[in-house]
């Protein structure tokens, strides 16, 4: 029987669906959103997927763009089903390489001869020769940074952290290497004095954590949730094993350390030689980029964190921003601090 994976959340439309394709000789299988769908295609391999497009987890096009970076699920007819209507919606679906795109509401017929007509492309396709799946090696080849993270989301461990959860501690074993999917995170050392310093802030789709990539040395640093954040982590033995695998993957981790590191040395000569004013602005606009996907949606963070990162005392930072909202550069709401004038904070000296 001809598999098909139909991934939708709505559970009354999904099992309908699945009732209708089954009643018509199809093998169904169903996932109830796209990181489940994802997950159940590279396990299943079905010879076609329906997919919604407005999802919890992973939205359709995510699930379509992830699927075709791996060789084994790539040439798998993927047919969109969405309420969606407008031509941009559309092309965009298109665009990524759907093969087809049926909008809500449908008819049974109009859904199983997309199917068909998609099984029957495929088929033709593989008899011409084109379709080389099975030249492919058993295990993707991981060859960037972003199939690394793929490979995170696909087989990482979960891990959720409220806003000021502590996820390491500075001198605890680093066991795992992780990649934000949602909040931001930020690490930090203590001085002698118990003063912190920020050595790195962290946002969606950014790994942290490793302090080394070959043996299980003690974290350096502690790190702090600073919105509700969730990660997924991978073991260092399990990172030690694609990096010996995937040499690719090595390179552009060196590339990624380095560009760290340089902007670690430029945060210090920040600290170091700019006045109050100026590291108090960077410092906003540093976190209204990392942490907000606009930069004018407000800054919920505290003071404390906001004063660690630009290396001044917290009262000085208050001080500091209180000119700034004299000045209707930036204005509070409750704790919260909203940017009114972004090139005007970028010109502070």
């Amino acid at each position: 029987m001809t598999k098909v994976l139909l991934i939708e959340d709505d559970t009354v439309l999904r099992e309908n669906t699945a009732e209708l394709l089954e009643l018509s000789d199809f093998n169904v299988i169903t996932s109830p959103n796209g990181k489940i769908g994802l997950k159940d295609a590279k396990k299943h391999l079905p010879d076609v997927i329906v997919c919604d497009i407005m999802m919890p987890e992973l939205d359709g096009y995510q699930v379509l763009n992830r699927l075709s970076k791996h060789n084994k699920t790539k040439h798998i007819p993927f047919i969109f089903l969405s309420a969606k209507t407008e031509h941009s919606d559309v092309r965009k679906g298109m665009n990524l390489g759907a093969d087809d795109y049926i909008t809500k509401p449908f008819t049974e017929g109009e859904l199983i001869s997309a199917i068909k007509s998609r099984l029957a492309k495929a088929s033709i396709l593989k008899e011409q020769g084109q379709d080389n799946v099975n030249n492919y090696l058993e295990e993707d080849e991981l060859c960037s940074l972003n199939d690394l993270k793929n490979f995170f989301d696909d087989y990482g461990e979960e891990f959720r952290f409220n806003k000021e959860d502590i996820i390491y501690r500075e001198g605890e074993h680093s066991n795992f290497i992780y990649l934000i999917t949602e909040g931001a995170v930020k690490c930090h050392k203590l001085d002698t004095q118990g003063k912190e310093l920020a050595t790195g802030l962290y946002k969606e789709d950014d790994l942290f954590g490793y302090t080394s990539f070959t043996h299980n040395l003690p974290h350096r640093e502690t790190a702090k949730a600073i919105k509700n954040t969730k990660l997924v982590g991978i073991s260092i033995i399990q990172l030690t094993k694609i990096l010996n695998d995937n040499h690719k993957v090595v390179i552009a981790l060196i590339d990624l350390l380095t560009d760290n590191i340089s902007n670690f040395k430029e945060q210090l000569l920040e600290m170091a030689y700019s006045s109050v004013n100026k590291r108090t602005a960077n410092t906003i606009i540093q976190f209204a980029e990392k942490i907000n996907r606009k930069p004018d949606d407000p800054i919920k963070i505290s003071r404390n964190d906001l004063a660690s990162v630009a290396g001044i005392a917290t009262e000085t930072f208050i001080r500091t921003l209180t000119n700034f909202k004299n000045k209707g550069i930036v204005k509070s709401e409750g704790r919260n601090i909203v940017v009114l004038d972004l090139e005007a904070l970028k010109q502070i000296n």
